[in-house]
């Protein structure tokens, strides 16, 4: 055991200690801004390049026509560089262990990486871009085409290292990071599935504003028609920059939100057993134990490898990220197909807002099942239904109404998969932690990261080849000619996802690791309890030493308010005594008002309850009589 002397973090600074010092987890303003407002705002540009990026790609750079092979690649194989991003973001985090958690202090490496990539993705200087000139078609339609014998090598250059700036760097920094801080934020099971709900539903914020605004927007001004009733390439590269450098400046204020209010209640246990329960001594030193040696990647494996549960989990994750994309990313092309070239822009739209809907309203009833009937058994449920939704739109694909009606079932099945997976990922990685002694976030959340990152690209680059296989030009000409490229985008669009979904409900079959949620956590609090006594140490129950926290942050928020009021009576001439007295006063009505209703809600809920025994009672004396 080490004398040091104890030092203090940046993260003490009152610019970057988190705002969220509650004991416990709550709706606000941790949930409604750490883990909604500000990571809707984060992830709505990601939502754009997810769903957009391709159709910049095949519609205003033209790449499935003069570099069909390469627009297949690139998102294929940059996969193989989003994992070894990843790679990277896990030991950043595993090595992070601050004040500030392990995962909050990697969004501030993100903001300015994203903020880049975006820029830097559609700023392409104008003397790369494609050289189109206008053709009559059979129709007697103006279209555009690429200029035959076309191929710039610097085009292609800059579109491979934009694409792997974007999701191979910047954005695993920031999702990796965000979708581990459900798991670091409180043991509570539900608390963590509250915010797992919440968090979950920034997805589906942030893909619902992309896909109900950006399909009309499209038409408004980022695909401008120009004289001859065709694209205007120019004007539309110029409405893309102008957008996304918005949307770079709307992340960049999500992202500050997200990190300063949250909190990793699971990191500062650690945290707190080195440090914040520690006793000062004479001479002004603290008593520290060494420093735990980081975890390496290969032992987390070898423990969580022989782990069935992290296997279901992550091919769980595998196949709703897939079925997902494939379905988000081909969307506007199975309506266009379908529907028309602008027509289908609208209808996508209109599927999207529809859809929505019951997403939207499932995470009202998706928290309070779970609760009841377990995560896994929640999520097996809502497979099955999105499973009977996708076989449904097969029917006639054609009919949009009935396509529109898949799409709502699908999504309503969804739900449970969407909105507490997160949770019940967290119940495997405490799981795991009770077995082996230490915890595999850092791996775990690589994985994690470079499934839902890399499946877009996946996703992309198989659609891409169906787009280069039937020979895709985005007009009605081509497409009423080209009945092949339906029948892709149907078993794309419909049948991806509804395989997908079919392969989670027979995971979820297995899936039982929530039994052991209570004794996962006795072990762990005793396996702390006991690390800590062995090094001499004080030991403090995890919920004790947050309350003590509490109350120093009340009191330090006392004394700060009193003295503000001192320094304003001072300026402005007033009593103290008087406006103090003031001030009590309306907290006294405050909390009489709030004891009151408190009151009225106990006395209801003991009405509900004797009247729901008195029924019981009848109903057994009827029974008995009869």
């Amino acid at each position: 055991m080490a004398e040091k002397t104890k030092k203090t973090s940046v993260f003490d600074s009152p610019v970057l200690s988190s705002k969220v010092k509650s004991l416990k987890t709550k709706i606000f303003p941790e949930g409604a801004i750490g883990y909604f407002i500000g990571p809707v705002l984060a992830i709505v540009s990601n939502s754009v390049m997810n769903q957009y990026l391709n159709r910049y790609y095949t519609d205003i750079l033209g790449l499935t026509s003069w570099a069909s092979l390469f627009s297949i690649l690139l998102p294929i194989v940059s996969v193989i560089f989003v994992v070894l991003g990843n790679i990277l973001v896990g030991k950043f985090m595993d090595r992070s262990k601050t004040k500030a958690g392990k995962a909050r202090p990697l969004l501030l490496i993100a903001l300015p990486l994203i903020v880049i990539a975006l820029l830097f993705t559609f700023w392409m200087p104008s003397s790369l871009l494609p050289e189109f000139h206008t053709v009559i078609n059979n129709n007697g339609q103006p279209q555009l085409e690429v200029v035959d014998g076309f191929f710039n090598v610097g085009t292609l250059i800059w579109v491979a290292v934009a694409y792997n700036l974007y999701y191979a760097l910047s954005y695993p920094f920031y999702y990796t990071s965000h979708s581990a801080l459900v798991n670091l934020s409180t043991r509570n099971r539900k608390d963590r599935s509250l915010l797992a709900t919440i968090s979950n539903a920034t997805a589906l914020a942030a893909m619902g504003l992309t896909s109900m605004v950006l399909p009309f927007l499209l038409k408004m001004f980022l695909l401008v028609e120009g004289e001859d009733q065709v694209l205007d390439i120019e004007r539309s590269v110029m409405g893309w920059k102008i957008f996304m450098l918005v949307l770079a400046i709307l992340t960049a204020c999500g992202i500050l939100l997200e990190y300063y209010f949250t909190r990793e209640r699971v990191t500062e246990e650690e945290f707190a057993s080195r440090e914040t329960s520690l006793e000062k001594n004479e001479d002004g030193t603290y008593s520290v134990p060494e420093k735990k040696k980081v975890v390496k990647t290969s032992e987390q494996f070898k423990a969580v490898c022989k782990d069935k549960f992290w296997w279901f989990i992550i091919a769980f994750y595998f196949l709703y990220q897939l079925g997902g994309m494939l379905k988000n990313n081909s969307q506007m092309y199975f309506c266009q197909a379908f529907y028309g070239y602008e027509t289908g822009q609208d209808l996508s739209g209109t599927i999207s807002i529809v859809g929505a809907i019951p997403t939207a309203l499932g995470m009202l009833v998706v928290w309070p099942l779970s609760n009841k009937i377990g995560k896994a058994k929640a999520i097996l449920f809502g497979a099955i239904l999105s499973t009977l939704g996708g076989l449904l739109g097969f029917i006639a694909p054609g009919n949009f109404a009935l396509v529109l009606t898949s799409f709502v079932i699908k999504s309503l099945g969804s739900t449970p998969a969407m909105y507490i997976s997160l949770a019940l990922l967290g119940d495997m990685l405490d799981h795991n932690e009770a077995k082996h002694g230490f915890r595999s976030d850092g791996l775990t959340m690589t994985i994690y990261g470079s499934i839902m990152i890399g499946m877009s690209g996946l996703a992309n680059g198989i659609i891409n080849g169906c787009l280069s296989a039937v020979g895709y030009q985005p007009n009605d000409a081509w497409i009423n000619s080209n009945p092949s490229f339906g029948v892709a985008m149907e078993f794309i669009f419909l049948g991806g996802e509804t395989l997908c979904y079919f392969l989670i409900f027979i995971l979820m079959c297995f899936m039982n690791v929530e039994k052991y949620s209570e004794e996962d956590k006795k072990i762990i609090t005793e396996r702390q309890k006991q690390a800590c006594l062995e090094q001499g140490l004080p030991w403090i129950e995890p919920e004790e030493r947050l309350r003590l926290e509490q109350e120093e942050f009340d009191r330090k928020n006392e004394e700060d308010r009193i003295n503000s009021l001192k320094a304003k009576c001072a300026k402005k001439g007033l009593n103290f005594e008087e406006e103090e007295a003031k001030y009590q006063a309306q907290l006294a009505e405050k909390k009489r008002i709030a004891e009151e209703k408190k009151a009225e809600k106990e006395r209801i809920k003991a009405e509900k309850q004797a009247l729901k025994a008195k029924k019981n009672s009848e109903s057994s004396d009827d029974s008995e009589n009869k």
